[in-house]
């Protein structure tokens, strides 16, 4: 009866102590499956779902702004290719020298897509216009997400974005950081009612200005401008005649940092001697110095807050101004500015 008994409840033991080492196997294996592996899903700017299981190592950035929003991320040191003409962007150089020696995957009308593929990336980050080679390394188990930072609106969605997929949460300052200058740069002009007429002259050609489709139509705005060329709407970048920048007859000439003639080169045109802007010297180049703040780089609303020191310079000092460059690109760059290179 005794030995019965023993045998009884030896098996009940045992019973409780296969099943306590099952149920402590499950959780390990449960554990090295969930925390190990968390799965982040976003929509990119073509639409597409695109899903990652582990925070990306190895980074390709096609695309200068988004590459510089890499930087402003704090997460250079992931980069293992970029865009190519990486020397022609001071950014890189004073932020992140080391991204030069990086291989380049070309440029959107000549991308690489087999140097990509060989840089074995976690996540590719190119413009929505190379949409067949997203396709293609999608097809081939890459995880890419098509950018189109066109605006202040689409470029957050992609920091946020890349940030999501990243798992940094540096977007969140940053963005923060946008909304309040916004909001300051308004108040500076909330009050006028006649605003100063503004030309923005293209890269390559003082007759080629930005119209209202264009990013720069909202620099000019939030800089409190009205650009003179947001009457035409058939196109992004339009090439007009002299005749019609006359009738313009703009207040301001602002030339782009990545103008290929100067400022004393629009001064000395005698085609345009009769504009207010020339009579009153009123011609000024973007500093070129450090990004194209003419376009949605993460540091584009320093183009805002110059344009601003432009327009209202007794309410908006360029003192002011160069203060905001320095914070800026100190704490999203790291590296201190020369103020030589903010004079004009």
């Amino acid at each position: 009866m005794k030995k019965r008994l023993f045998i009884a409840v030896f098996s009940v033991l045992l019973f409780f102590l296969i099943i306590g080492c099952s149920v402590n196997t499950v959780q390990e294996q449960g554990n090295l499956a969930g925390p190990g592996i968390e799965t982040i899903s976003v929509v990119d700017h073509l639409g597409r779902t695109v899903t990652i299981e582990k925070k990306p190592e190895r980074i390709v950035s096609g695309y200068y702004i988004s590459t510089s929003a890499l930087i402003a991320l704090g997460l250079e040191e992931k980069l293992v290719g970029i865009e190519a003409k990486a020397e022609t962007r001071p950014i890189y150089s004073l932020a992140a020298p080391q991204l030069l020696a990086l291989p380049n995957v070309g440029t959107a009308k000549e991308f690489d897509l087999e140097g990509c593929i060989s840089l074995k990336p976690d996540l590719v980050i190119l413009p929505v216009r190379l949409k067949d080679q997203i396709e293609t390394l999608e097809d081939m188990g890459i995880t890419v997400i098509g950018v189109n930072p066109e605006n202040q609106e689409l470029l957050a969605e992609m920091i946020t974005m890349i940030a999501q997929l990243t798992g940094v949460d540096g977007d969140k300052e940053l963005l923060a950081y946008y909304e309040k200058k916004e909001k300051e740069l308004i108040e500076v002009h909330a009050d006028v009612s006649h605003k100063p007429r503004v030309y923005l002259a293209g890269n390559s050609d003082l007759l080629s200005t930005a119209t209202k489709k264009m990013y720069q139509n909202d620099l000019i705005e939030a800089a409190g401008g009205i650009n003179v060329a947001n009457d035409i709407e058939e196109a992004y970048w339009a090439n007009i005649s002299y005749e019609q920048l006359i009738q313009y007859n703009p207040d301001y000439i602002i030339l782009t940092p990545e103008a290929k003639y100067g400022i004393e080169d629009v001064l000395k045109n005698g085609n345009l001697s009769g504009l207010a802007a020339i009579q009153n010297k009123k011609v000024y180049q973007m500093p070129k110095n450090f990004e194209a703040w003419d376009s949605p780089v993460p540091s584009g609303i320093l183009g805002k807050m110059w344009l601003t020191s432009i327009l209202y310079p007794q309410k908006y000092l360029y003192d002011q101004f160069v203060e905001e460059v320095e914070s800026f690109y100190q704490k999203y760059y790291g590296f201190k500015v020369d103020k030589e290179a903010l004079k004009y």
